[in-house]
């Protein structure tokens, strides 16, 4: 779709094409929903996507059988903005669309930094701090890895990782971690964490006044 005939329907959206919100980390403080994959086509543009997995999905109905397909999807900017969703559709290429339309609208600012104690180069390459995702029995814990190591990770977390904006990384994982569905929720959920676990701007400026 054409941000010329985008015509928003939240408020967000309006701020975003009234160039009142210009970048994608205040979109996201601004508290406001993210209902509208536009605003992300708008602050994102060139937004990468990788599909994970790709299911038959087979359900009896009153009608016979009824054949969809499941897809997982992520996206991201390689540049700490990363999304993931899954999409059901007839058609394969229907359940791809509908999964990074809904990764677009789940996308978050995952925390970065040098958080290895063997490190030290102050460059965002890594995790900011350590971190657990959870996803049905599938656990995966990110640890801050210093610069030069690379993704210390399995084919699915990388992907993720990857397009998240993670250069180096040590991980953990345990549970069913065939199931590809899974394994990338929870290595996502775990970045979801690190965005929970940053200190607001002005508790900072607090504390500088306390100091």
């Amino acid at each position: 779709m054409s941000h010329d005939t985008w015509e928003p329907k939240t408020r967000l959206g309006r701020l975003v094409q009234e160039g009142e919100i210009d970048d994608m980390s205040a979109a996201l403080d601004s508290g406001l929903p993210l209902k509208e994959p536009e605003i992300v086509d708008t602050l994102l543009p060139g937004l990468d996507d990788e599909v994970l997995d790709i299911n038959m999905v087979q359900r009896m109905t009153d009608s016979g059988r009824r054949v969809k397909f499941r897809c997982v999807v992520a996206v991201g900017n390689h540049d700490g903005f990363v999304g993931y969703a899954e999409g059901r559709d007839d058609q394969v290429g229907g359940a791809i669309q509908k999964a990074i339309g809904i990764a677009k609208l789940n996308i978050i600012d995952a925390s970065r930094g040098c958080g290895s104690w063997e490190c030290g180069c102050g460059r965002p390459h890594t995790v900011a701090l350590r971190t657990t995702g959870k996803a049905g029995s599938v656990e995966v814990e990110l640890i801050p890895a210093p610069r030069g190591l690379g993704l210390a990770a399995g084919e699915t977390v990388s992907h993720v990782l990857d397009l998240a904006g993670i250069e180096d990384i040590w991980t953990r994982s345990s549970g069913k971690t065939r199931t590809t569905v899974n394994f990338a929720k929870a290595t996502f959920n775990a970045l979801k964490h690190t965005t929970e676990a940053r200190v607001p701007e002005h508790t900072l400026d607090v504390r500088e006044v306390i100091e």
